[in-house]
Order: C-alpha cells, then structure tokens, then sequence
C-alpha cells in the first residue's frame, strides 16, 4: 500500500477533478463567472462585456443550456447574472425555474450582451466578465481551470488579483501520475478512503436512464440500443455499454437539467470514464468494492492523460477517457496489470487521431468510438495482440506513449486548433 501522504495527495487531485456539473462546463464557467462579477456589482447590470479565450468560444457556442431549451452562450451569460450563485461553481443554474427562464429570455433583449474573442491572451481556458449598471461596474476573471477565479474587482477596487503571466492549465502543486501510482493507488486504498467516487456512478447513470427515457440530442444511445432487426450494432453488452455511455452524453448536450460529474473540467470526460464501467460490473456481478476500485482507475487513467494534453485543445478529450474505460474494464476482466497497460497503449494507438471541434450533440458519437476503442484496446491486450513501440505514436512503455500524446495535444496540435476555430466561426 502507498504511503500515506501520497494517498492523500492522490485523493486531493480526484476531489478537485472529479466535480458535480450541470451541462456543459464551458458555457457553465462562463455563466460562473457572470455571476461572480453581477454579485460584486450588487445589481441588475445594463451591459455586459464577455471576452473569451479561442478554446473557450469554441466550446460554449453550440452546446444546449440546461433547462432553457436554448443552445450557445447568450441565455447562460443572462441567466448567470441575474439567478447564478457563484458558491454553486459548475452548477452554478441550479435554482433555474421557468419564472427565471422567462426573464432570462426578456434579458437578452433588453440588456447589451457583447461576447468576444480575447485579443492576445496565452490561456487556452480564459473567461473575462465586465458588468456594468450606470456608473458602477464589476469584473472577474476565471483562468487555468472552470473555477478558477484569478482576478475580481468593483469600481477599481481590486477585490482579488491571483493573475501571472503565461498561465498554467494545471495546479504544479498537483502531484503528477504514472501508471503505477495510478494502479497501485486504485488497488490498495483502504475502502474508506476511496468510496466517495461512488457518486460519480450515480450521477453519470442517473443522466443515462434520463436520456433513454426522453429524446435528448440526435438520440444516438437509443438509436445504437435498437434490437438487430432494427440496428446493425444488435443487443450485447457490447452495444449496451456504448449506447448507455452516448445516452448520458445525449442528455447532457441536449440540456438536460441534471448533474452529471464531469473530469478534469469535462463532463463527457467524466461520463466516459464511469458509465462503461459500471454497466460492466454489473453484467458481471462484480460486486461493489470491485466496482468502485474500476470507477476509480478509469477517473485516475483519465486525469493522468490530461495532465500532459491540458485541460482545452484540438485533441478531444473523450478519448483519454475511453482509455481510462478500457483501463477498468480491463481490470474488471482480471487482466494483470501489464495486460492493463497494454490496453491503455492499444486504445491511444486506435483513436488518437480524433479532433476536438467544441461541445455539441455529436459529441455523443466521438464518446461512442472512444469507448469501442477502449474495449478494442482490452481484447486486443487480452489476446496479446498489442500495438509495440515503433508503431507509429506507440513508444515502449505506457508511461511514454502517454507522454508522447501529451506532447502531440499540447504543442503538436496548435496549430490545428486555431484552424479548428477559424471554420468553426467562418474566418
């Protein structure tokens, strides 16, 4: 077993990565940080003034909004500043009603609400928010992380001021991971210590049964869910795992009003490392602590990928989760731990490819192939079929295919992202 500063330094990184959201945590941190400045304003504001980092814009513009009905950036700006309580962080429009929805929809006409690209700015996550009401005005800046608030003033009276040249996506107090702290971690913590990651299988489940229940998105889980007289992908626990993963994902984009916990500041990240695995242990009647020890690896093995990649690029998310699935699946199968890792190493080597193009309802298919490619990723393992380095990206360990996406997402795809945005505003 770990040490236990080290546990408690692990168990430090899932709390603050593994957090409750409601819709999409981009326009979500937006509508977080309206709300912080509208607060510090201590009225109604006339105008507000919303600068945006290029990754930020281009993953609020298309998302639907929890409870509204409405898609984009505009109707959670008006809602953050008039309902929007920034002690709630990513669900932070929790107490939306229908009376609020109204006089959110009446905001946007009435108010002046000016979103824009930030000219000049090194963060990929940065949101900047100015209200103004007559001669007071109220800002604050979120920056790094989605609630990560790094500046807020009143009437030029700095209220916090945590800014720093050429900003960090990630804590550099957090600890780093590998592979084996990761799966050493996962197996050994005593129960007590590791059990609160039970909410996130209630959280990402409950959004599932949502979506199967209503029409959420294109309805992609329920489309794939079709018996095989209907649907080429039949009825196995092949195809239950992949469409119960993109139903959770369809609610989701579709503006469900439910929480779902996301990782490391994506809620379909936070889906794809969780639901897989928990309609797997119950297929196999796994049983709780296995289960829980799955979940657990899978949000870890995510984290992990996402420290090297960041938090917002033009490499999509879904796929560090899908190896994190593939990660517990794997573990639920009884593979070793160097089948595990091989998993890992097939499933990057299988979908690495896939581009990030902003937060919207097809996202619930990009979540689908990333899960298929995780469990590829386990049979491939399973049958000592591995990917080996020299394989394109593959290098020879786990630990350094990882590090070679990281590198590959972070520096290798900038200049993909800026192009990424450039069609996705029509430049």
């Amino acid at each position: 077993m770990q040490e236990m500063k080290t546990r408690e330094r692990i168990i430090a990184l899932v709390n603050k990565e593994v957090v409750p959201a409601i819709g999409c945590t981009e326009p979500m941190a937006v509508a977080l940080c309206t709300a912080k400045a509208a607060t510090l304003l201590g009225k109604r504001p006339d105008s507000i003034e919303v600068l945006l980092s290029p990754n930020m814009l281009k993953n609020a513009m298309g998302v639907g909004i929890p409870g509204t009905g409405m898609i984009g950036l505009p109707i959670a700006v008006a809602l953050g500043a008039l309902i929007g309580k920034p002690e709630y962080e990513l669900e932070v429009l929790k107490d939306l009603t229908p009376e609020a929805l109204q006089q959110g929809k009446r905001y946007i006409e009435d108010a002046d609400i000016d979103i824009k690209l930030k000219q000049g700015i090194v963060e990929k996550l940065y949101i900047e928010v100015v209200c103004h009401s007559g001669k007071d005005q109220a800002a604050a800046i979120i920056a790094g992380s989605h609630t990560h608030f790094v500046f807020a003033e009143r009437n030029d009276e700095v209220v916090l001021d945590e800014r720093q040249l050429g900003g960090a996506d990630e804590d550099d107090t957090d600890i780093q991971l590998s592979m084996r702290m990761v799966y050493d971690f996962a197996m050994t913590a005593p129960l007590d210590e590791i059990s609160f990651i039970l909410k996130t299988k209630e959280y990402n489940m409950r959004a599932a049964e949502l979506s199967i229940k209503g029409n959420y998105g294109h309805c992609l889980g329920k489309t794939m869910d079709r018996p095989m007289s209907h649907g080429i992908f039949g009825n196995s626990i092949f195809s239950h795992i992949i469409s119960r993963t993109a139903s959770a994902c369809d609610a989701r984009m579709g503006g469900a009003m439910i929480p779902v916990m996301s990782n490391s500041g994506s809620g379909n990240q936070g889906i794809t490392a969780s639901v897989p695995v928990v309609v797997y242990a119950h297929a196999l009647a796994a049983g709780e602590e296995k289960m829980l020890r799955a979940v657990l690896l899978s949000d870890l093995v995510t984290i992990y990928l996402k420290q090297g990649i960041g938090k917002l690029s033009a490499y999509c998310g879904a796929i560090s989760a899908g190896c994190g699935a593939g990660a517990a699946i794997a573990f639920l199968y009884d593979c070793t731990d160097d089948q595990i890792e091989h998993a890992v190493e097939n499933a990057l080597a299988i979908n690495s490819g896939i581009i990030c193009d902003g937060a919207k309802s097809s996202c619930a298919a990009k979540i689908a192939m990333a899960v298929e490619g995780g469990l590829m990723g386990v049979d491939m393992s399973v049958a000592e079929r591995n990917f080996a380095g020299g394989d394109g990206i593959v290098q020879n360990t786990a630990d350094e295919t990882i590090a070679a996406v990281g590198k590959i997402a972070s520096q290798g795809m900038v200049e993909t992202d800026k192009e990424i945005i450039d069609v996705m505003l029509g430049l």
